[in-house]
């Protein structure tokens, strides 16, 4: 008998295991109607629909294994690092989908989560003054005019799935959108900076590495409490505080 296995869960979301069928339970149903037409138009493999109800999705589990995880070694190869870059940069390259995407909030809104995140940081003691003012001064480059493109707007390496050196699928669209692209490849490389010259091989050289970093450390600086609020650990190895660490 199959069992079920429990993906990540938390007060938003769900995603349960059964066999060879994922099964994602989400509070917001326009998360679930914009990860099925985010599917249905991104030029990259994704997982086959197999049914859709209120508030639930049913899809096909891709073949291959992850690329890795957030906090964990990767042991795949240069090549698949490359041709994940390369698909990243097929699905960029793609006609804008008709809505916003987590990677598309306007300069103004994200100034204001920014200042707003980093003073509760502090006053909440969560993390030390000097480490968030630092990487607050490295993520203000982000905050510049961009060419919108097609975003996945959580690209984390743990949802991109590869056969060897082939990239197989892509999961987990519900936060795709219109945005800013080097947001998903600063997503893409957290933690695993060491694998970004081998992104870029496939992806390509114009892309501004300032940018990636800066995208890095204002998206884990948003992250923090809402992690751990969710019952992650951000402060693990390889995690975002580790990663905020390092721009000291």
């Amino acid at each position: 008998m199959d069992e079920v296995k429990v993906v990540v869960a938390h007060s938003e979301r769900a995603t349960l295991r059964v066999g060879d069928v994922f099964l994602k339970v989400d509070a917001d149903q326009a998360r679930i109607d914009v990860e099925v037409e985010a599917m249905s138009l991104a030029p990259v493999p994704t997982p086959e629909v197999l049914w859709r109800k209120p508030h639930v999705l049913a899809t096909a589990a891709l073949p291959g294994t992850t690329l890795g995880r957030l906090g964990g070694p990767s042991t795949a190869s240069p090549a698949a690092w490359a041709a994940a870059g390369a698909a990243i940069r097929k699905l960029h390259d793609a006609p804008l989908p008709p809505w916003p995407g987590r990677a598309g909030r306007s300069i103004d809104e994200l100034t204001k989560e920014l200042a707003d995140e980093c003073e509760l940081l502090v006053t909440n003691g969560v993390l030390p003054a000097d480490l968030v003012t630092r990487n607050r001064q490295v993520a203000e480059a982000a905050l510049r005019p961009w060419t919108l493109a097609f975003t996945h707007g959580d690209l984390q390496i743990a949802h991109v799935f590869v056969d060897g050196d082939e990239v197989t699928g892509i999961i987990d669209w519900s936060e795709a959108g219109q945005g800013d692209a080097l947001y998903d490849l600063a997503t893409f490389i957290l933690g695993h900076e060491e694998h970004l010259d081998d992104v870029i091989a496939g992806y390509g050289t114009d892309i501004d590495l300032d940018v990636i970093r800066a995208w890095s450390s204002l998206r884990s600086l948003l992250a923090v409490r809402s992690l751990i609020e969710q019952g992650f650990d951000p402060f693990a190895p390889g995690c975002e505080v580790e990663m905020l660490r390092s721009r000291m």
